[in-house]
């Protein structure tokens, strides 16, 4: 598996030289950059997976970088690690409001600079892992890291079993689901099945969801599905 690319943003070369080797001996893509300028260009052809910035740069200081990129949609998402020098407590809490994921006060600890840097990267993955198990379906969300439900951005409140149901069926909307593969899949297979069970269930979560009810559908004989139009 790839490693992550790093940019750096710093105008001392001794910072550069020092994070560009370790951040590169730990495996890493790393490309230096001096000026905001630079980056700002960089970034509009190649999007990296984290930005050490550095707050104090020439022409376009590393705050006025922080703003542009959490600003313009393509670059919103790229996690921002702020490096400050003393007495810039006022720039770490503007920089911080403005998007910037942590920061790190010069002169810092290799080992700390590693540290956050793997934090950073591990929660952009996480965050990357839920957002691709979240479900959307014209104006119905589901979302199972949070166990939320909304129908027209309206948070729907669902028991643990109408949610896991609704999710079952929305992961593989067409397909026809037994009230058996149904119960299996939410219970295990040795749970006692009664089809009472399911339609119950299933009535209940039609009357919560309202109009996006209709997304379930009973097909005669077999059990349900999912739609993905009503």
């Amino acid at each position: 598996m790839a490693k992550a690319k790093i940019y750096i943003v710093d105008d001392e070369k001794d910072i550069l030289d020092l994070v560009d080797y370790n951040l590169s001996k730990e495996g890493y893509e790393v490309e230096c950059f001096t000026s905001g300028e630079e980056i700002l260009r960089k970034v509009k052809s190649e999007v990296p997976d984290l930005i050490l910035l550095d707050l104090m740069l020439p022409g376009v200081d590393g705050l006025d970088v922080c703003k542009v990129l959490k600003h313009t949609p393509d670059t919103a998402g790229i996690p921002i690690i702020m490096l400050t020098a003393k007495g810039e407590e006022a720039d770490i809490v503007t920089g911080l409001e403005l998007g910037a994921d942590d920061y790190i006060p010069k002169p810092f600890s290799v080992k700390i600079l590693l540290a956050r840097v793997k934090a950073v990267l591990r929660r952009k993955s996480q965050k990357q892992a839920e957002s691709m198990d979240v479900i959307r379906i014209h104006d119905l969300m589901i979302h199972p890291g949070r166990r939320e439900v909304l129908v027209k951005d309206k948070p729907v409140h669902l028991t643990y079993t109408e949610f896991s149901l609704l999710y079952f069926l929305a992961q593989r909307p067409g397909w026809v689901f037994t009230r058996y593969q149904i119960v299996d899949a939410l219970r295990g297979e040795d749970y006692p099945v009664t089809e009472r069970s399911v339609d119950v269930q299933i009535v209940g979560l039609r009357k919560k969801l309202g109009e996006a009810g209709k997304y379930i559908e009973t097909v005669r004989g077999v059990g349900y599905r999912f739609k993905e139009h009503i």
